[in-house]
């Protein structure tokens, strides 16, 4: 008992936000386990539990990490960016050459972790270092006069390279990741007419490597032909029975759900959606729990986008309220879309639900972002004394974060 005493007085920062992720990962036992039986039976010899305890140990490790990063002081993030942007960077490389599928996803995203046989999704671990490199970076030339020759390099070179090592094998994280970019540097005064042209610049390098992949088929197979003919079949009126198969039997799933749903475990679509635990959970959630679910769910995230945006503005430094900016927004945008794509105001994007989709690289780097959002949160309600601050100054990280 005093062990989960001190566990709970050692629980540091925005004690909302700590409530909401935990609201959500209980949460998520229920439509996961629901959910899993179809890949039970698929994979497996119909024994959901399985699917359940490993679903499990992927939220306490992820906890783990949330619980160890929101302890580390918010400005070691800068010179900790800098270290891992060339890794994450490496590990891009490594997934595009050697990346393979796994539980039937789309082309190269994954990479095998030695000697645990796990998959390991590389580019969510870059989103969430390269949003921290750029806060850092838009920290350092705040209210200072820049030419957009100064921040080819520094800047937009790591950005270019990052989003397009993901680019062949996940468009819609790409495409996330540069709108959360832009976003960012928006609102960190970048000026306006160089953002105009690296707007320009995205999509012209977007349209050119389309026009590569269509030139050579067999560098980039199938991947540019799915995303047209996502775009093209939710822009048309008229159904594809193979293309529009998800999309169908998610708005099946939610036409049964009604007001208050059939019951916990009680989906019936979940046995024909193919990624019912993952990309299309949220339907299974409106079928079982209704619209009293879908809406609670919904609002759960609201109110995380809400204390994120607290955080942000009660936030002491510049770098600490584009840090949280950086990391936080993405996770409830992220779980817009998954909603959004559930009901068909989206295309399929492939992106799964923060905290309640089951894939332990999702819920551990979602974990990863909200402890540093904690970690601002928590440096913030301190008393900070000169001391500190002279400690802060003397930071390693800091020193290697403004040398580079």
């Amino acid at each position: 008992m005093s062990n989960a005493k001190n566990i709970f007085a050692g629980l540091k920062g925005d004690k909302a936000i700590w409530a909401i992720v935990a609201l959500l990962a209980l949460f998520s036992f229920l439509p996961v386990y629901s959910a899993a039986s179809n890949l039970a039976y698929i994979r497996g010899d119909g024994n959901t539990l399985r699917f359940l305890i490993k679903h499990g140990m992927h939220l306490v490790l992820g906890f783990a990490m949330l619980y160890g990063v929101h302890k580390i002081p918010y400005h070691y993030f800068k010179g900790l960016s800098v270290i891992f942007l060339p890794l994450v960077i490496l590990l891009l490389i490594i997934t595009l050459a050697q990346g393979t599928t796994v539980s039937g996803a789309n082309a190269a995203r994954w990479i095998k972790i030695p000697f645990m046989g796990v998959g390991f999704q590389t580019s969510t671990l870059a989103a969430v270092v390269l949003m921290v490199y750029v806060a850092r970076y838009l920290s350092r030339i705040k209210d200072k006069t820049i030419t957009f020759k100064e921040t080819l390099v520094p800047l937009w070179l790591p950005v270019g390279v990052v989003l397009a090592l993901i680019l062949p094998a996940n468009f819609s994280t790409t495409a996330i990741m540069f709108l959360m970019i832009i976003t960012l540097v928006f609102l960190g005064g970048y000026p306006l007419k160089y953002l105009g042209i690296i707007i320009a610049t995205g999509i012209v390098a977007l349209l050119f490597f389309v026009l590569i992949a269509k030139a050579f088929p067999g560098v980039f197979p199938n991947r540019v032909d799915t995303w047209i003919s996502r775009v093209e079949n939710f822009a048309s009126d008229e159904v594809d029975a193979d293309a529009d198969y998800q999309i169908e039997k998610a708005k099946i799933a939610i036409a049964s759900g009604q007001i208050i749903g059939l019951g916990p475990g009680k989906s019936v679509q979940k046995n024909f959606l193919p990624q019912s635990s993952s990309d299309f959970i949220y339907a299974i959630i409106v079928e079982e729990f209704g619209l009293v679910g879908a809406l609670f769910l919904m609002l759960l995230y609201l109110l995380l986008l809400f204390r994120i945006t607290v955080i942000a503005h009660k936030a002491e430094t510049i770098f600490a309220k584009l840090l949280v900016i950086g990391v936080g927004m993405p996770i409830v945008f992220q779980a817009l879309i998954n909603m959004a794509v559930a009901v068909e105001l989206f295309p399929v994007t492939g992106q799964t639900l923060p905290l309640v989709s089951s894939g332990g690289t999702s819920i551990w780097m979602t974990c990863l972002a909200i402890g540093i959002v904690l970690s601002v949160s928590a440096k913030r309600d301190q008393a900070v004394d000169k001391s500190t601050e002279k400690e802060e100054d003397l930071n390693p990280l800091d020193i290697l974060s403004e040398t580079l």
